[in-house]
């Protein structure tokens, strides 16, 4: 049989046991497509759909903004980061030939067929590694790809599984770097998975070159060999990272301008805990996800006790992955593993680097011939010790252990007849196989409804997105004026996926500009500040130039504890332009009261913020917590004020969970939980003929109602705000891809402002913008009656220049490598590429 031929058939096998095992568990728990839950990110539904839909729309010219700039989401945000983060895979680019209204499905088929590459690619390695039985390679290949960490945590998280499919191809580039093959293709595929995913990339790339360092320990090459190796490996990844520059220095900027999020140290999780993520149908989101099937870890366990393996090479890889495994329980390595800086979340995504190398070692193993019975013996009681071990976590589950058991006994009996003819071996192939598959399928269905029943789920591409689109697309005025889908959202990035221009946006780019801004002016958040939420409020409507607003139901999906049967309607409102024109002196700085803070950001006084007093149910006294705050726990309280007659009372509580209400008006939900989540400011009525403000409280957790927590807002007067920055604003406005041209009345003086956030990237007059309370500004100009603010990404010209550098490099080496062939070719020798295969050296793949 051509060598060809079993790699393939092998890498086909692996890809298809994948896709079965993880559509099967998805089937079995009903999750989407397959029934009417989908999987979520945290508790605002999965926020990488809405990205790909901007990626549909701007494969299809559809999109308000470019690569660059981004004017749907958070008033205008930098895009070419969020791009290269979470959308620069080139699986990514399939959702273009899905519909619109069906980008779940299309994210579903891009990440089952991300899942389905890295099993084919690791299949390929292997067999590049050692030859064996290409049936036992393709299932050793699956298992990695159904690891727990694949399944459990990036199925999720799209862009994570780009270090899955990178891992086994970098590991194939080190092993064409140390034979010299593939000069070119390697920086090429280095730059590939570098651009897809950097994240992950560098972890995938740290694993390989461990990888590499164990091959070039256990070949025995000499040392100018070795020497060669390593630096052909260095310069394959640096010229790759090169050519990746581009993308990655914006987006590592990006990350740095970026609002830090959770600051959380790192906590080794307990070992228990550890080895009981390594059997089936446990879960916990801050323990390494280490499941890989009973069969691969039995392999793995064996290597150590199978004298047919040379025994420079069983310990090295036996030691390799022990190594790693205390490397993600120590601080020290654990920060090298995630570039310095625990990761917001779970801190153990380097895990599918170990279990990468234990399915390497796994293969090692088999490579050599199958383990005998003591090799067997030892290797199962490796495994038992360790599954003993792990009966001490509270993560074990009452179907862990019969899981296990079943999968073990399948296992060792399909060990035990492998080597015993053909047709016993065919039973072998199944045992094997079919008990990979299941238990995969089993563990699928549990990770999937363990996170149901953690997090809430959100609902699919439906008629509640079909009504809102529709509605928000009707009402689109852009760029007159902005259109905001919505306060009651089904993710955190609903302006990608139902359009308009809203102040809603999550991303790990999330600018820290943004979050403060919107924080000063009492806008809530979850993510601990990088989900930054819509606000609902007439003022910052004004400043923020958004003529329409949608309301609609709350999401069922979200956890709604009321019964909403609203119909989708829009609100409009007189609102200046989106560049408007301040006089000249500075503002003055933000304080701690939102309602003073967007009066000085509008330029005018619209609110009554009057002194209030909180009372218990019983009516004493509650306690100050420091010198602004009421204390609160559970239960119930009444918040007092006087207002002018017919204002509109607003309540600012960002760290109070559980409700208000005004009079006999509506129920007011707060979900505030500081520093996690932040309530933000809401409508309460309109305040009654005597003036009196009396606010009914329910909190239904421990937090905080702050001294200044009414305000009063006088229509009128904001109506006359509104009605001078118009007359003074932009008498038009151009929005681009990059930027924005304003013209302005005749003898325009004071700060011109730009309702968008001062991003780093904005410049405006060829000169680097200025900050008017965190919105981009600039000074009028003297002479010309017009304003140009143009954005471009930090790093990208960096980028650009370090791309074009590798690129020359890359460029000068393939001529170099062409002309050496011709004069080899001329003097009947290999060329570089082209090695004679050494005596003795078997054929890569058994048939």
């Amino acid at each position: 049989m051509p060598t060809s031929r079993p790699r393939l058939c092998a890498g086909s096998l692996a890809a298809l046991l994948t896709v079965a095992a993880v559509c099967a568990g998805d089937a079995v728990a009903r999750v989407f497509p397959f029934g009417p839950y989908t999987r979520s990110v945290n508790d605002l539904g999965n926020q990488f759909v809405p990205f790909h839909a901007r990626l549909w729309d701007l494969l299809h010219g559809n999109a308000d903004g470019g690569l660059l700039l981004n004017w749907s989401s958070g008033y205008g945000t930098s895009f070419l980061p969020d791009l290269g983060t979470y959308l620069t895979s080139p699986f990514a680019l399939l959702v273009g030939v899905f519909p619109r209204d069906r980008i779940d499905l299309a994210v579903y088929v891009v990440t089952i067929l991300k899942m389905a590459s890295a099993a084919a690619l690791m299949t390929l390695f292997l067999l590049t590694l050692r030859g064996g039985r290409w049936w036992a390679a393709g299932a050793l290949g699956a298992s990695y790809a159904l690891c727990g960490w694949s399944v459990a945590e990036a199925s999720y998280n799209p862009m994570w599984l780009d270090g899955l499919v990178a891992l086994p191809l970098l590991c194939l580039v080190a092993e064409w770097a140390r034979t010299g093959r593939h000069r070119i293709a390697g920086p090429l595929l280095v730059a590939v998975v570098w651009a897809a995913n950097f994240y992950t990339a560098y972890m995938a790339t740290l694993g390989a070159a461990l990888v590499l360092a164990v091959r070039l320990f256990t070949e025995r090459d000499d040392r100018r060999a070795v020497v060669r190796g390593l630096v052909r490996a260095v310069c394959t990844v640096g010229v790759g990272v090169g050519l990746s520059a581009p993308v990655l220095l914006p987006v590592y900027l990006g990350t740095k301008h970026a609002y830090p999020g959770w600051d959380r140290a790192f906590a080794p999780a307990a070992w228990p805990d550890v080895l009981a993520r390594l059997l089936p149908a446990t879960y916990s989101f801050f323990t390494p996800a280490l499941f890989l099937g009973t069969g691969t870890l039995l392999l793995a366990c064996a290597l150590a006790f199978q004298r047919s393996v040379p025994g420079r090479e069983r310990w090295a890889w036996a030691g390799l992955v022990a190594g790693v495994a205390l490397s993600l329980q120590w601080e020290p390595t654990h920060l090298l593993w995630h570039a310095f800086a625990t990761p917001n979340g779970s801190p153990y995504r380097q895990t599918f680097v170990l279990a990468g190398l234990v399915v390497i070692a796994a293969w090692v193993s088999v490579s050599y011939g199958w383990p005998g019975r003591r090799a067997l013996l030892g290797g199962v009681a490796v495994l038992v010790l360790l599954a003993a071990g792990a009966g001490f976590s509270d993560l074990v589950t009452g179907w862990t252990y019969p899981l296990f058991g079943v999968g073990l006994v399948a296992a060792a009996c399909a060990l035990v007849l492998v080597g015993r003819g053909r047709r016993l071996a065919a039973l072998a192939a199944v045992l094997l196989i079919g008990a990979q598959a299941g238990q995969a399928a089993a563990s699928t269905a549990y990770f999937d409804r363990e996170r149901l029943n953690r997090l809430d789920d959100y609902a699919p591409w439906g008629e509640r997105q079909r009504t809102q689109a529709a509605v928000v697309a009707g009402a689109d005025g852009w760029p007159g004026y902005r259109t905001d889908p919505g306060r009651e959202q089904t993710t955190a990035n609903d302006p990608l996926l139902v359009g308009g221009q809203g102040g809603q946006y999550y991303s790990s780019h999330t600018p820290a500009v943004l979050t403060r801004t919107m924080r000063a002016l009492g806008g809530g958040w979850t993510s601990n500040g990088r989900a930054v939420q819509s606000l609902d409020n007439p003022v910052t409507d004004a400043v923020f130039s958004v003529g329409a607003r949608v309301r609609g139901p709350r999401d069922p999906h979200q956890g709604a504890n009321l019964p909403d049967d609203r119909p989708v309607t829009v609100s409009r409102a007189e609102v200046p332009p989106l560049v408007t024109v301040r006089g000249a002196g500075g503002p003055v700085p933000y304080g701690r009261s939102p309602f003073r803070n967007q009066e000085r950001l509008l330029g005018s006084r619209v609110y009554t913020v009057p002194a209030t007093a909180l009372r218990t149910a019983a009516g004493g006294a509650v306690a100050d917590k420091g010198a602004d705050d009421y204390r609160v726990g559970r239960g119930a309280y009444t918040l007092t004020a006087a207002c002018p007659a017919g204002t509109e009372a607003y309540l600012w509580s960002p760290d109070m969970f559980g409700w208000a209400r005004l009079g006999d008006g509506p129920e007011v939900e707060f979900k505030g939980q500081l520093p996690a989540r932040r309530a933000a400011m809401h409508h309460l009525g309109t305040v009654g003929k005597d003036g009196n403000v009396r606010v009914a409280l329910a909190p239904v957790r421990a937090g905080t109602v702050p001294h200044g927590a009414i305000g009063c807002l006088d229509r009128t007067r904001l109506s006359s705000a509104v009605a001078g920055l118009k007359r003074t604003g932009a008498t038009a406005v151009h929005v681009t891809d990059h930027g924005v041209r304003a013209e302005l009345p005749p003898g325009t003086t004071g700060t011109v402002v730009l309702a968008a956030p001062r991003i780093a990237g904005w410049s405006c007059q060829g000169r680097p913008a200025d900050s008017y309370l965190g919105l981009v500004a600039t000074p009028a100009p003297a002479d010309g009656t017009a304003v140009d603010c143009t954005f471009r990404p930090p790093g990208l010209r960096a980028g650009a220049v370090a791309g074009a550098g590798a690129l020359t490099v890359l460029v000068l080496g393939w001529a170099g490598l062409a002309y050496r062939r011709r004069r080899d070719a001329g003097a009947g020798r290999p060329g570089p590429d082209r090695a004679p295969r050494q005596a003795g050296t078997p054929e890569p793949v058994d048939a």
